[in-house]
């Protein structure tokens, strides 16, 4: 999986990295460094945003296979708590519901060490049509 989205996003290569890969479960982890970071010291809202994104879809990818134009077409998410300085966040998605054309996941985010969820994110995707089909 790693290698996947290596290959199909290029552009974020190095900066996820999956801690766990179940069949309905999937941690992930967002490398924070300094481009991650707004005024302040904290990891940002978009990148946190983005940990979320890369985690659901993993979660998607490990169940129906690379499907690259799988896209997410809707995400609510809530920013509980600040994450800690200096630590990576880690990202505990669940898939929820599989579908011919959708699925939905559930994750929460937490700086890495600690039990309290720092944001709740819902979101949903659309599987394109199997050619096969």
């Amino acid at each position: 999986m790693s290698a996947y989205l290596d290959e199909v996003f290029p552009q974020v290569r190095g900066m996820f990295g999956i801690d766990t890969l179940e069949d309905d479960r999937v941690v992930m982890r967002l490398h924070a460094d300094e481009r991650h970071l707004r005024p302040g010291g904290t990891v940002s809202g978009p990148a946190m945003f983005s940990l979320a994104d890369v985690a659901a879809y993993v979660a998607t990818m490990a169940r129906i296979g690379p499907e690259a134009l799988t896209v997410t077409t809707h995400c609510s998410i809530d920013f509980m708590r600040k994450p800690v300085s200096g630590r990576d966040l880690l990202a505990e998605a669940r898939l929820l519901k599989l579908g011919k054309t959708l699925s939905v996941t559930d994750v929460l985010l937490y700086s890495e060490g600690v039990a309290e969820p720092v944001a709740h994110a819902s979101l949903t995707y659309a599987i394109p049509p199997r050619r096969d089909a």
